[in-house]
């Protein structure tokens, strides 16, 4: 009731968040090991010549209703059909803010592989993704392509679309990495789910890696199990043995009961106290994986002009 009914305004910005646009010409110019954050737990990223995308959603709702249920807060970087050729899509699970209906349908003829969870792969098949493009994973298996190396390794999360699939298909954290050259990289991509041993786990098989990108917003007291809290999620990088971390699945979608800024100013402060690294990209904003740079808070700029339009209304 409180989810639908009462939440505060601050959920969502008051006006479109900015973004940087990105454009095919300079996708085209990237330099290897690009990464560019599209939104929510939406990554572009560029490794051994070909680009990756993760959890792609350009829905303006995620939602199953164009007309209700949470509305993006800002424009993706760039069109869904500029996007270049794809290589690969990496799928987490199949909740409406990570698998987007219209998104896989339009990309399917440029992309030569999707990865996904056990089950996931036989929703893309029924919306007419061709079989032979698919790869389903268990936790665990893995799959190499490129020189790459994907692994689907455990989360603790769930999974449906409707009411009557609940859990019957699997979701899954991805490790990444490129062993084969003379950097190695080694990225963690969280999907979603609340704080477990798994991440000990993972980070002993695994670990250390370079990158974590981990679920950091649409946290509330009551769903401690299947999402976490900023103080979870670093503690999960330690876990993990991440050096740098880049906090996903927030600043799009009003999806919780806290301040949309809310996971910014936390996990930054957290990860300040603890000495992490952490890099905060603007939408559309380029990181380079091989040597990461923090980025701007941009999210402050936004929350002291709608401060300032607040005060104004009022003299007003």
């Amino acid at each position: 009731w409180d989810f639908f009914f009462n939440k505060p305004a601050n959920s969502e910005p008051a006006k479109p968040l900015p973004v940087q646009s990105l454009t095919t010409a300079a996708l085209n110019a990237a330099p290897e090991r690009s990464l560019y954050r599209l939104g929510h737990s939406t990554l572009l990223i560029k490794l051994r010549g070909g680009w990756w995308i993760t959890d792609p959603v350009f829905a303006k709702r995620a939602s199953p209703f164009s007309f209700a249920g949470p509305k993006r807060f800002h424009a993706p970087p760039i069109a869904l059909h500029e996007l270049p050729p794809l290589r690969g899509v990496l799928l987490s699970h199949d909740h409406y803010d990570h698998l987007d209906n219209a998104a896989i349908r339009a990309l399917a003829p440029k992309v030569d592989i999707f990865l996904c969870p056990l089950g996931v792969g036989d929703r893309l098949q029924a919306w007419g993704v061709p079989a032979s493009k698919i790869v389903q994973h268990d936790w665990w298996q893995a799959s190499e392509v490129d020189g790459l190396r994907f692994t689907a390794t455990p989360a603790q999360h769930f999974s449906g679309r409707n009411l009557s699939d609940g859990n019957r298909t699997l979701w899954s954290s991805w490790v990444i990495e490129d062993l084969q050259s003379e950097n190695p990289l080694r990225v963690f991509f969280s999907g979603d789910g609340g704080y477990f041993d798994g991440f000990t786990e993972i980070g002993r098989r695994f670990g250390p890696f370079n990158l974590t990108l981990m679920e950091t917003g649409g946290y509330d007291a009551h769903w401690p199990y299947v999402h976490m809290h900023p103080a979870q999620t670093i503690q999960a990088h330690k876990d993990l043995g991440g050096r740098w971390l880049l906090p996903i699945h927030n600043g799009t979608f009003n999806l919780a009961m806290h301040a949309w800024w809310d996971p910014f100013e936390q996990i930054v402060g957290l990860a300040q106290k603890s000495s992490i690294a952490i890099a905060t990209p603007m939408m559309g904003e380029r990181l380079d994986l091989s040597a990461p740079h923090a980025g701007q808070p941009w999210w402050r700029a936004c929350i002291q002009n709608a401060q300032s339009q607040s005060a104004a209304t009022q003299l007003v």
